[in-house]
C-alpha cells in the first residue's frame, strides 16, 4: 500500500483533533439552515451503488460489499435559485479545488496523486476529519457538472459518493451529494449505527459543504436542504437445518 501522508502530517493533524472536534461541535449547535430528513426502508435492487467504469484500477479499493452493517444510499439536495454562476461554471472552481467548498474548519481534500489544479479519474485524494481517521478515496469519473469518488483501504467507510449540479429551470442549480456506503469496520458501524456519532459528523460536513456551494455559486438557498436516506437490512446468513431423513419400514410381502 502506498504511503499517502508523512508521518509528520498526521502528527500535526493529530494535534488538531481537539480543535476541529470543538468547531465541529460549535458549528452544529448553531446552525440556522432547515434540514429536512427522512428516513426510509431501501432496497438492494433500488439502492445499490452504481458500477465502476472498467478501466478503473480496482486495487485497494473499498467498496461497499467490502464493509459491514446496514448499506445506507444517501441523497443530500439544495436548490440555489438565481446563481451568479452557471453548473459547468460552478463545478469548473470545484474541480480544480474542492477545498473551495469544503468546510475546511474539519474536514480538508488533500490530493496525494494526480495534478493539481485539476481533477481526473484515477486522482486521489486523503479527507482529513476530526477524529483518529483518514478518508483516502480515487476519483471514480469526472464530468463537466459531476464527479464520483470511491472510498479506499483505510476509510470510515465502504463505498462510493457522487457529486452533481443539474438544471432546476429558470437559471436554478440543483445541487446533489448522493452517496452509497457501508461502515469500513465493526468499530465505524458502532461510532455511525451505535452511537450515532460519525453519522452527526458526516451529515454536518456534507450540508456545510452544500452551504458554501450555494455562497460560491453566488445564489440563494431555497427551501433549506433536503436529506434523504435509505437504508438496506444488512443480509443475515439463513442457518441450515440438518436434514431428518424418516426411516420407513421395508415393505413385506404382506405390507
Amino acid at each position: 500500500m502506498p504511503r499517502r501522508l508523512s508521518p509528520w502530517y498526521r502528527l500535526g493533524t493529530a494535534a488538531l483533533w481537539p480543535l476541529g472536534i470543538g468547531l465541529t461541535g460549535w458549528h452544529y449547535m448553531w446552525r440556522i439552515t432547515p434540514l429536512h430528513r427522512r428516513e426510509l426502508a431501501g432496497s438492494p435492487e433500488e439502492d445499490g451503488p452504481p458500477s465502476l467504469p472498467p478501466t478503473l484500477a480496482r486495487d485497494e479499493l473499498q467498496l461497499a460489499d467490502d464493509g459491514v452493517g446496514a448499506l445506507f444510499h444517501r441523497r443530500y439536495q439544495v436548490r440555489i435559485v438565481h446563481p451568479e454562476l452557471a453548473a459547468e461554471e460552478l463545478f469548473e472552481r470545484i474541480l480544480a479545488d474542492p477545498n473551495t467548498v469544503a468546510p475546511t474548519e474539519f474536514a480538508r481534500f488533500r490530493k496525494v496523486r494526480g495534478d493539481a489544479g485539476h481533477m481526473a479519474a484515477a486522482d486521489e485524494y486523503v479527507v482529513r476529519m476530526p477524529g483518529p481517521w483518514d478518508g483516502p478515496v480515487r476519483v471514480v469519473e469526472v464530468a463537466p457538472t459531476s464527479f464520483r469518488l470511491a472510498t479506499l483501504v483505510g476509510h470510515l467507510e465502504a463505498g462510493q459518493i457522487e457529486f452533481r449540479a443539474e438544471p432546476a429551470g429558470d437559471g436554478d442549480i440543483l445541487f446533489t451529494i448522493e452517496s452509497w456506503a457501508r461502515s469500513g469496520d465493526r468499530l465505524s458501524r458502532l461510532m455511525y449505527q451505535g452511537l450515532r456519532m460519525a453519522k452527526e459528523v458526516q451529515l454536518h460536513m456534507w450540508t456545510s459543504f452544500l452551504e458554501r456551494a450555494v455562497k460560491l455559486a453566488g445564489g440563494r438557498l431555497e427551501g433549506g436542504i433536503d436529506v434523504e436516506t435509505h437504508a438496506v437490512a444488512e443480509a443475515r446468513p439463513v442457518p441450515r437445518v440438518a436434514e431428518q431423513v424418516a426411516v420407513r419400514p421395508a415393505a413385506g410381502l404382506c405390507g
